[in-house]
């Protein structure tokens, strides 16, 4: 019986995995999906189960609040005034961006890479769906340094953004210090 991840090259004779049937791509696209749904679950908790806009700042630890923060632009809140094609216009952007490391996601064979793509992936999915749903995406975590000489607030986030950046620090890690990595000369 043949076997359904293998197809045949007839370009030279041999055989290959199909991309979307290796173990890794299957690990990243699990990945993606799970970072998109918690993502979501969370942000509807804090919207409608924990009342986050009727609450308030929320303190959870000296260091750390919840805040609610809608974000109508890209990272930093850079481009928020662009209006609702500006925001279609971010939106099919993200979809480009997430079709293009699919494809990359296709053709991995790490499995750290593919936890990577699929958690940048997720991210980006759940920050694209809060866009469609919300027009904006919804951002609650504050973290914050306060002492009575110095006041730092770092910008407010959620937890598709620190998918993106695990997913991006996952991929320099692999780049830079797996053995597999590509070494320049």
């Amino acid at each position: 019986m043949p076997r359904p991840d293998i197809a045949p090259d007839t370009a030279n004779g041999l055989t290959r995995v199909l991309p979307w049937r290796s173990a890794a791509f299957r690990l990243g696209v699990m990945v993606a999906l799970v970072t998109a749904a918690v993502d979501q679950a969370v942000k509807f908790w804090l919207l409608d189960g924990f009342d986050l806009p009727g609450r308030g700042r929320v303190v959870l630890t000296p260091f750390l609040d919840l805040v609610l923060a809608w974000n109508t632009g890209i990272s930093y809140g850079l481009f928020a005034d662009t209006g609702p094609l500006g925001q279609w216009a971010l939106f099919a952007l993200k979809m480009i961006a997430v079709v293009l490391l699919a494809l990359w996601l296709a053709r991995t064979g790490s499995r750290l890479s593919a936890v990577a793509l699929g958690l940048i992936i997720g991210g980006a999915i759940g920050n694209a769906l809060d866009r469609v749903i919300h027009g904006a995406v919804m951002d609650f975590v504050l973290f914050h340094v306060t002492t009575a000489s110095f006041s730092f607030n770092w910008y407010v986030f959620n937890l598709a953004d620190v998918a993106i950046v695990a997913g991006v620090v996952g991929l320099l890690y692999e780049s830079l210090f797996a053995r597999d990595a590509a070494k320049a000369p």
